[in-house]
This record gives C-alpha cells, structure tokens and sequence, in this order.
C-alpha cells in the first residue's frame, strides 16, 4: 500500500477527523431551555461570581487546545497553518482514543512571539490546558515559558517535553539492559533544537552527568560559541564543561549513548564501532533515522530505538502526552512541572517488567492499554506532591 496515497484519499472521504457532538439531549422545549435560554442563565451568573465554577459546569475540565503555527510540522517544517492542520486534528484523535482527553486544533496565522502568546492568553478560560505544537526553535521556549507564567492552567510544549519523556523512560530500561548507571554516561545528542534540550535537561534531572554533547550542523555546541539561541547557550553552561569542539564524529568516539533528533543518515556504522562498548543509540529522526537498527546493531551497538513503529523500540509521544494530560486535568493542576515530566518517564518504565526486559524491548507498545491510566496516576500524584494540584 502507497501510505501517502491512500492517507490522501482518506481524509478526502473523512472529510476531517475530529467532529463536535452533543452531551445533552435537545429533542422538545423542556431540554432546549434548560440546556440553553433561559435556564442557561444561572450556571453563567454561577460562574461569574466563581470562575473556578467552569471547570465543573462547562466542559472546560476535559478540554484541551492543540495549537501551532505551522513553522515546523512534523518532518515538512514550515508549511503554515492550514496545512498544519491535519496533523493537528490527528493529535486530537490521539488525545481523545489514548487519554479520552477532548481536544481542539488552533492552528495560529502568525509568527510572532508577542501576537501568540496573547492569542493563547486570551482564549485560556476555554480550556483546561494548552498543548503547544510543531513551533519552531528558538520561539517555542519563549512562548511556552512567558505562557507558563501568565496562564493558570498547564501549558505543555510535546516536540520537546513529550519527546524528553519517551526518551527518558527508553534510556531507564535500556542501562538495565547494558548494566550502566546514568550519571557515569557520555551521552551525545544530536540536533540543539527544541527536542534535543528539552532531552539534554531531562537527562539532567534524572542524574546524567555533564558529559553530555550536543551537536548541530557546526557541530558540538559549547558555551561562549558565537551564534547559539538563548536556550542553547542555557544548556551550555550544563554540558560539555570541557567545551570540547569537533563534529558529531568526535563526539561520539567513546560515547555510551546517542539521541537523534536531527536528520536522516548522519551516523555511520564506523561511528557506532567508536563509541563505548554496549552503546544505546536512539536515533529518532522520522521517518529516516539517523542509522537504520540493522546497521547499527551489526556495527556494535546493543539497544536500538527509533520514532517508527515498524522496528522494535519506538519511542513515540503517544506514549506520554495523552497520560500527562489526563492526569493533569484530573488533578486540576495550575501547570505541568518537572516533577510530573519525570513521574512520567518512570511509570512508562515501570510498565516493562524485568521478565520482558530484553534489548528489542525497553519500551511498551504504543497500544499498550495500560500506559495511558498509569503515565496519568503518577502524574496526577506528582501534582500534588509538587503543589499544583487544585484538587
């Protein structure tokens, strides 16, 4: 089958994938007034004396908007808006069939920091959270961060933090597997975008150690280089302490573990024979990986994932951001942290039991029933933990 094609055709006849249906009966003029005029008026004066009210009289409490730009969707970069669009509304298929979580796609015409933040801000009392989507680097850590600071509901960014998370929880397993403790690692990530920080400052916080290396079309990125972003030179100060130059070869000389988030057939199999023994390579680049698992594994390395379903490991957002959510809007929670981000990556873990273990499986499947209720209870617990909780 032509995936392409047939993807084509479909959503000809699908004729979009998301629809609104109704929760309430309107069949006479009994329903219709009390779910509209004029009984609709007390509800409306209830929340006006209480806002906190909409969550419970609204379906505010399980809604979420899914909002780009359109400047880097998926593996097409910057198509826009409306073409962003089907991407968008299948993020809220994925919302709805993996967390029954409702979503709804916003898709923004405009590239301006300022005009989006206030967009957001603006309509942020229609929602229980914000999922921030395919926006470029280096605005998207912007508007997430001044978001974060001005709404009173979570706002999540998925290219970084739901990638970091899957990651995260890969890597847990995968050392079980070779026998090494994170903070001993050398650890090279290639791409310096969004994903590949938002990753490089996960690892961080599950106890990674400062040789960690990341890489961009210059090469490895070190503190004081002439041309990085704010968030690049950030990460900097916390990696590559030495801060050693070269490219992504000479990184990943010696290396336990890569992550690709950058772009097809970067790494060769002599690079794979360079690094540690029993090395760990992600290479995540959709849909052409940065090495192919055959290589790779035939040059050496131990465990293999990618972002594809069709070879073992994928390591898939899917797996984190409908959880997160979940637990996150039951929870009622003001905004989603670190703490949740790495309760996240730990429940996913968990889900493997160390009889499954196995270097062709560090991960659970993307349909793995249980993934979704177990990623949203540590969440949720993580809230309260952290204090966001308002519930």
């Amino acid at each position: 089958m032509d995936t392409q094609k047939e993807s084509l055709r479909l959503h000809k006849e699908w004729g979009g994938k998301i629809e609104v249906n109704t929760r309430v009966p309107v069949r006479n003029s009994q329903d219709l007034s009390l779910a509209y005029t004029p009984g609709v008026a007390a509800p409306c004066l209830a929340i006006q004396e209480n806002p906190d009210l909409s969550y419970e009289l609204t379906r505010r409490h399980n809604l979420v908007a899914v909002i780009t730009d359109g400047s880097a969707v998926l593996g097409l970069g910057d198509i826009g808006p409306e073409a962003g669009m089907p991407v968008m509304e299948g993020k809220c298929c994925l919302f709805k069939a993996f967390g029954d979580v409702d979503a709804f796609p916003l898709c923004i015409r405009s590239k301006d920091v300022d005009e989006i933040i206030r967009t957001v801000a603006l309509l942020a009392g229609s929602f229980g959270g914000i999922n921030l989507e395919d926006i470029a680097a280096p605005r998207c850590f912007e508007i997430e961060q001044r978001l974060t600071e001005i709404c009173d509901i979570p706002i999540f960014h998925d290219d970084q933090h739901g990638t970091a998370i899957v990651a995260g929880a890969a890597l847990i397993n995968a050392l079980k597997v070779v026998g090494k403790e994170i903070g001993d690692l050398k650890i090279v990530i290639s791409g310096a975008g969004a994903a590949g920080i938002a990753i490089a400052r996960h690892l961080l916080h599950m106890g990674a150690g400062p040789r960690m290396y990341l890489t961009n079309r210059k090469g490895i990125i070190r503190a004081g280089q002439e041309g990085l972003s704010p968030a690049q030179a950030e990460i900097c100060e916390l990696t590559n302490l030495e801060r050693a130059g070269g490219n992504l070869k000479d990184a990943m000389a010696g290396a336990d573990v890569f992550l690709g988030v950058s772009g097809p057939g970067l790494v060769s199999g002599d690079m794979v024979k360079a690094m540690a023994k029993g090395a760990i390579l992600f290479p995540m680049a959709n849909p052409t990986p940065e090495i192919f698992p055959e290589e790779a594994l035939a040059s050496g390395a131990k465990v293999v994932g990618t972002g594809r379903s069709d070879f073992d490991n994928q390591i898939n957002n899917v797996l984190a951001f409908p959880g997160i959510f979940r637990g996150a809007l039951d929870v009622r929670a003001s905004r989603i942290n670190e703490p949740m981000h790495m309760a996240a990556s730990h429940a996913i873990a968990s889900l493997v039991s160390p009889e499954e273990l196995s270097p062709g499986y560090i991960i659970p499947h993307a349909f793995d029933k249980r993934v979704g209720p177990a990623v949203a209870k540590a969440v949720a617990q993580a809230a309260r933990d952290s204090g966001v909780a308002r519930k």
